[in-house]
């Protein structure tokens, strides 16, 4: 067996491998966020405190606990203190609605939720235990800090994720600590991950891909750099955070990745510590590395593409992209991990032969437990493997299509289903159908994911209903008020009869395009004013694909989404010639708020913000090869 620097053992728990790196390097730092910094021994002590008074409170092999905290050191320190205690985190994310996180926590059965006294507002319609960290300091303090004995072993849950479901309610997805632990051990050999690596934590707890990087850096002695909501919103930001803390891997999906290129482009080439890019969470296109190849090569940093699914444990194929893989067409995702086995499969579940479409079906130790109070549907998607005599093997019927390349390697293919990939999120569009079809004046919908010629995927909902003069703001509310925003539809198209096939069915094919007219909004349209709101307008137009951009019109509600605006913040600064927070977008959601905001700004004595004293104070503190404390002074 080969043993490389920084490895983890192969026995044992995911706390038994943190403890080891606690043991190892107690002073190392394993936390940073904002220029704030936690060792090892802090984070472990902090994880044992709390992990004691859950125990206390009842916590125990396979208990759930909910985790609504946003990113930041507790946040870390909590998914260990539930680990240590038995038990098994439920991330539950910020954006989600308040209906959507309680139906969460009562089909988890969660007793105990982690989060602090800003946020227990959201979780009014909760009737278990809130524990507000920030009230509770004094209490935890007072619990021993020494490591406990270990409550949980290697088949018992690690954690429960909740994905989109086909029956309009998300389905939670058990995945055990064993799950989670052969992840790394099986990728040992490929990445040679270690102390001296730095990750991100770029991505929310509640997507899987944040296991990978959550443990990826903490079971290896490195150190995970937590990055704030907003500097993940921003590529700009972002790029500065990746040079400053001289990141070493990064994870990215494609969409996200785009973004980081083309702020790159119109900076200085970097000077890179990053070693690896790797991709995950949808298709990677790879012409649309060429931008990056092109200024930093195919070498330096290695980029990655692994096709991953949250019921086998985050990643299932290993793929190398390189400078050739721009001559070529498809979406190559490579071999399996070696404890994995995919075996591609017709609709009668026969094996295909080679260069033929089939399903894809997952084998091996990254196979989750199943899906939480939903015996039928983990029976239909987790089925007994017929291509082995080993009677416990299990598959995972993906629902994703494949074929095998002529050397073997397989390329990805689409779904087979009506479930699709938008920014990493996976998104099954019946749900959100059925919400729509709620809404008392909806008498039929449909909801597709159209990806436009140059433009990235978007959801659009096809709607036959009789509130069109007031529609779009209407519906985006009503389904904002169950779905979390990136199962918002960004366009509405309204119709008097949707087309059917010959045989009588919804012929999704023939749906029209979009139109770039701006849709009736209650606002009534009124012409940009001076000359920075028709600047504004400009962008806008070109960001939403709108003929015409009212100045009072606000941003969501012609469908922009979180990534539009990040090439929408991009756009401006260069377009003014000057630093604006990604934030004042969000603050400031329509032309003429969000100038009258930038014209005080430019006004204000100085012509400068804390936001852009700050980012010229990290610039400065990155040139002198620092970090700034958050607490350091703004030099003039």
């Amino acid at each position: 067996m080969i043993s490389f620097p920084g490895s983890i053992p192969r026995d044992g728990s995911i706390v038994a491998r943190f403890e080891a790196q606690v043991s190892a390097r107690p002073d190392a730092i394993a936390l940073t966020l904002d220029g704030n910094s936690l060792t090892y021994a802090r984070l472990n002590a902090r994880a044992n405190q709390l992990g004691a008074y859950l125990r206390e409170l009842g916590v125990t092999s396979d208990s759930l606990v909910g985790i609504y905290l946003d990113r930041s050191f507790d946040l870390i320190a909590g998914v260990f203190a539930i680990l240590k205690a038995g038990g098994a985190y439920l991330p539950l994310d910020l954006a989600c609605p308040e209906d959507r996180l309680n139906f969460q926590l009562q089909d988890a059965g969660a007793q105990v939720v982690l989060t602090e006294s800003h946020l227990a507002a959201h979780l009014q319609g909760y009737p278990g235990r809130i524990i507000c960290l920030d009230v509770e300091v004094d209490r935890l303090a007072s619990y021993a800090s020494d490591n406990p004995p270990l409550a949980a072993g290697p088949r018992d849950l690690a954690y429960v994720i909740y994905t989109s479901g086909s029956t309009g309610l998300p389905k939670g997805v058990l995945v055990t600590q064993e799950n989670v632990v052969r992840l790394f051990t099986s990728t040992e050999e490929m990445f040679h991950f270690g102390p001296q690596d730095v990750w991100t934590l770029f991505h929310s707890s509640a997507f899987d891909f944040s296991v990978w990087e959550i443990f990826g850096a903490l079971l290896y002695g490195g150190r995970l750099v937590i990055v704030p909501y907003m500097v993940s919103r921003s590529a700009t930001a972002f790029r500065e955070l990746l040079i400053w803390e001289r990141v070493t891997v990064l994870n990215q999906t494609p969409s996200a990745f785009r973004q980081l290129v083309q702020a790159d482009l119109a900076a200085p080439k970097m000077e890179t510590t990053l070693r690896y890019v790797i991709f995950g969470g949808e298709a990677l296109e790879f012409q649309s590395l060429r931008p990056w190849f092109e200024r930093y090569g195919d070498r330096q940093p290695r980029c990655v593409n692994m096709y991953g699914i949250t019921e086998t444990t985050v990643h299932v194929t290993y793929r190398p992209v390189t400078l050739a893989d721009l001559e070529t067409s498809g979406s190559a995702i490579g071999f399996p991990l070696p404890d994995l086995q995919v075996y591609l499969a017709d609709e009668n579940g026969r094996r295909v032969t080679r260069g033929e479409a089939g399903e894809m079906l997952v084998g091996g130790l990254g196979v989750a437990r199943g899906y939480l109070n939903r015996p039928e549907l983990t029976s239909e998607r987790f089925i007994a493997n017929p291509f082995t005599p080993d009677s416990a093997s299990r598959l995972y019927r993906s629902g994703d299509l494949a074929r095998e390349r002529e050397n073997g390697e397989l390329e990805y293919l689409g779904r087979i289903d009506h479930q699709v990939k938008i920014r990493g999120f996976r998104i099954e569009l019946s749900e959100i159908e059925s919400a729509l079809a709620r809404h008392p004046s909806v008498r039929e919908c449909a909801v597709l994911c159209r990806v436009d010629k140059g433009q990235e995927a978007r959801l659009v909902a096809y709607v036959i209903s009789g509130v069109e003069a007031s529609g779009v703001e209407e519906l985006r509310a009503h389904l904002a008020h169950t779905l979390p925003d990136y199962m918002v539809p960004a366009a509405f198209v309204f119709l008097p009869i949707f087309p059917l096939t010959i045989n009588g069915k919804l012929d999704r094919a023939a749906l029209p395009v979009p139109g770039s007219e701006r849709p009736q909004l209650a606002a009534h349209y009124i012409a940009p004013g001076s000359d920075l709101e028709e600047t504004l307008a400009r962008l806008w137009q070109a960001a939403l694909r709108r003929d015409a951009v009212g100045a009072d019109d606000n941003f969501f509600d012609l469908g922009g989404d979180s990534l539009l605006l990040t090439t929408l913040h991009q756009q401006l600064q260069k377009e003014l010639h000057r630093e604006i927070p990604i934030t004042d977008l969000f603050q400031f959601p329509t032309i003429r708020r969000l100038a009258e905001h930038l014209g005080r700004r430019a006004d204000a004595p100085g012509g400068e913000d804390e936001a852009q004293a700050r980012a010229r104070l990290q610039r400065a503190a990155m040139s002198r090869g620092r970090r700034p404390t958050s607490n350091q002074a703004l030099a003039p």
